[in-house]
């Protein structure tokens, strides 16, 4: 089970810092990715991490401003989301697959063909608007 939090209302150029807690499975044997989809528009990966920590993937619309970390010893996944901006309103998942998945995978593939790269679980989400 995963369950997000930390979202919330924030002005352009805010920050926020949202979490992924799960739950029920071997947190470290997965590979961890951030989704999102705004209203009219399919879900996206934002950002990606491996099971370790060692290897991460953002998107082009969030390098340089957003940054994923995990702790495993928490079993909890984060992401640091600072100079936002309007188009970064979304419902925000976050979303577990098997550690054989690549961070590039699960962030370009993962939203499109969930089945296939395992991934069975979006939680409820966490809403971010960001606005003035």
């Amino acid at each position: 089970q995963l369950v997000e939090s930390g979202g919330g209302l924030a002005q352009p150029g805010g920050s926020l810092r949202l979490s992924c807690a799960a739950s029920g499975f071997r947190f470290d044997e997965y590979t961890i990715g951030w989704f999102r989809q705004a209203p009219g528009k399919e879900r996206e990966g934002v950002s990606c991490i491996s099971s370790e920590g060692g290897e991460t993937n953002y998107a082009d619309s969030v390098k340089g401003r957003f940054t994923i970390e995990r702790d495993n010893a928490k079993n909890t996944v984060y992401l640091q989301m600072n100079s936002l901006k309007v188009e970064d309103t979304a419902v925000y998942y976050c979303a577990a697959a098997p550690r054989i998945t690549t961070v590039q995978n699960m962030c370009a593939l993962g939203s499109l063909f969930p089945n296939h790269y395992g991934i069975d679980d979006w939680g409820n989400g966490t809403l971010v608007t960001v606005s003035s």
